[in-house]
């Protein structure tokens, strides 16, 4: 990695989780196996030369393990390696600066200047902290609790591969920095080398949900001042997935997924830098393989523990469009509870019209619980969502089971106890997300 290490993703490769195929004693690919892939981490750490033998070699390694192959972050290098039989899918644009000119380009940008002013009058300091420090238990705990904060902010379950954080690994060739306000922790931003070209990657930039606003760019300006002085001539913030020139079938993820990642504020963010260019970064893989399949390979990379599992740790951190699709489907479901004959589904008039002022309730405070998801009305929605699915099971088993007239009534019984469960589920999920941020 030191001696040819020119991606932004080589140091990540130190990381936990990884195995390691190695070409003779001159290259490796670091990479996951997902069960049916193997997803390297960018492109392999070897000699410009040497690319192509070493991708014909993963390849045969692959193929003789059962394995589909695909590099994920790779960069102009790997896709303009002659020889290399590999097809390219751009995947989003990484932002590049020289750090030296970094004063030049702050005295043009007012705005910029401007976030940085309100940080440092609410107190926020930025200093770096040398490698024994960021070696010490007392800071690793600030540092752990804020980065779980900040994970516990986000409406996607945490993810692996290039993107988990492990801010502590290799302390003496890192350089950390952290902002401060009186004497308390409120974020971090972390720097790792990318050795073959003299240059930085500014892999971890973590605040607290509730730091002061200009808090990041304030790290941001500590790091470019820093980098400047050093005289480093090449720093990036990373990928920025899914931007830039894209097929149009990542442009429509990009545009239907915001609900859960922010794609396009992100780019915006690290273009508030303006940075001196946009660097493209692809997913490259066999030509033979189906393009969905290295999709998906991909996705299970970042996926920890399946997409499944991920998919339902992120379905119970109640994120914004999982509330407003309970409360979308809560007001049929009540029209169709004033519809219902009274005495075959309930027994009773004030029974059948206490359950629709119940869902009425119900649907009102969903509302009103996106612009105000506190913890206190988290737990109270969970607690009477909860009684909700109890007593309605409890009367489906008393009441309506007995009364049931074929198929049609056990398959409306089924959703009626099943879906109070699964809102119940969703709603103590986001209120144990909420209170993880605090």
């Amino acid at each position: 990695m030191l001696r040819h290490g020119s991606g932004a993703t080589s140091f990540q490769t130190l990381q936990s989780g990884y195995r390691y195929f190695f070409h003779r004693d001159c290259a490796c690919v670091a990479f996951v196996d997902t069960g049916s892939a193997w997803v390297a981490a960018g492109a392999p750490i070897a000699a410009a030369a040497e690319l192509p033998a070493v991708v014909d070699a993963f390849l045969s390694a692959a193929r003789l393990a059962g394995r589909r192959v695909c590099f994920f972050g790779t960069e102009a290098a790997l896709v303009g390696a002659s020889g290399a039989p590999l097809g390219t899918l751009a995947i989003g644009e990484q932002p590049v600066w020289d750090p030296r000119a970094w004063a030049t380009r702050l005295a043009r940008h007012r705005s910029l200047r401007e976030q940085l002013r309100r940080a440092r009058a609410k107190g926020v300091r930025i200093r770096e902290v040398p490698a024994s420090e960021l070696e010490s238990d007392a800071l690793r705990a600030q540092i752990t609790r804020v980065t779980e904060r900040w994970l516990g902010a986000r409406s996607m379950a945490p993810m692996g591969f290039l993107v988990k954080v492990e801010p502590f690994g290799f302390a003496a060739q890192r350089h950390t920095f952290v902002a401060e306000q009186d004497g308390r922790l409120l974020g971090f931003a972390g720097l790792i080398p990318v050795p073959a070209r003299a240059g930085w990657f500014l892999e971890d930039l973590v605040r607290d949900p509730e730091a002061p606003n200009g808090t990041g760019e304030l790290l941001v300006h500590a790091v470019m001042q820093w980098a400047g002085a050093a005289n480093c001539s090449w720093l990036t913030l990373g990928l920025s997935p899914l931007s830039g020139p894209l097929p149009p079938f990542l442009s429509r993820a990009r545009q239907s997924s915001r609900w859960l990642y922010d794609f396009v504020g992100l780019r915006a963010y690290k273009a508030k830098f303006t940075p001196d260019s946009w660097q493209a970064v692809y997913l490259c893989f066999p030509r033979s393989q189906y393009l969905w399949l290295t999709v998906l390979d991909t996705l299970r990379a970042f996926a920890t523990g399946g997409l499944i599992r991920f998919g339902l740790r992120t379905l119970l951190r109640g994120p914004a469009l999982v509330l407003r699709a309970l409360t979308t489907l809560l007001i049929p479901w009540t029209l169709l509870l004033m519809l219902a004959q009274s005495q075959r589904w309930f027994g009773s008039v004030w029974a059948k019209w206490a359950w629709v002022l119940f869902d009425v309730l119900l649907a009102g405070s969903l509302i009103g619980l996106r612009s105000r998801p506190t913890v206190k009305w988290l737990t109270v929605l969970a607690v009477a969502v909860t009684t909700d699915a109890v007593v309605t099971l409890l009367e489906a088993l008393l009441w309506n089971v007995r009364h049931a007239r074929g198929a049609l009534d056990y398959l409306v019984l089924t959703v009626a106890c099943t879906g109070p469960s699964l809102a119940a589920l969703v709603l103590w999920g986001a209120r144990s997300h909420r209170l993880r941020s605090l």
